[in-house]
């Protein structure tokens, strides 16, 4: 436990504390559906759009890590039970039951859509009053904000490809 951390954090312990293991149980969840979506994916794109996953995916568990850092040095505990990942997610985990790659993006896009409105809440609640709890959230906020966008793009290239090729077809 972090004596100086929790002093020099000027919000509702308790709620932050929740807050963070809300994050902390989605990245866990997002971690897995990025991994399980690269590891059914089928159709076009596909060698691309699994490498995407699987960064995307890393990146998710290098967040969960952060997060699980410092719920510890604010005097809290991660959640220690993968069982209590999908009871405390508000992003909720979605099985990839379709592996067409166009439909794993989209499901995807759904999930950081709502990490990123998770993160701006916790940079709200913590900006100018926990400065370390604000830069590990801005920060993961950023790499949301740019899985969104990647994803956006393949997803907006396979839509311009699917047109061009039944142009081409007539």
């Amino acid at each position: 436990m972090g004596e100086m951390a929790q002093k020099i954090s000027n919000v509702n312990h308790a709620e932050l504390l929740k807050m963070l293991n809300v994050a902390f149980a989605e990245e866990w969840l997002a971690y897995y559906q990025y991994w399980m979506g690269a590891q059914v994916a089928k159709g076009p794109m596909r060698p691309e759009i699994i490498k995407e996953f699987m960064e995307h995916g890393n990146e998710e568990l290098e967040h969960a890590t952060w997060l699980a850092e410092r719920i510890i040095q604010l005097g809290g505990t991660p959640l220690l039970d993968p069982d209590e990942w999908k009871k405390y997610a508000q992003c909720k985990y979605e099985a990839p039951d379709n592996d067409y790659t166009v439909k794993l993006l989209e499901q995807n896009l759904v999930a950081e859509r709502c990490a990123i409105a998770r993160y701006q809440k916790i940079c709200d609640m913590t900006m100018g009053k926990d400065l370390q709890t604000f830069h590990i959230s801005r920060k993961i906020l950023s790499d949301e904000l740019e899985h969104e966008q990647e994803i956006g793009d393949f997803i907006e290239d396979m839509e311009v490809a699917a047109k061009h090729l039944a142009e081409h077809k007539k």
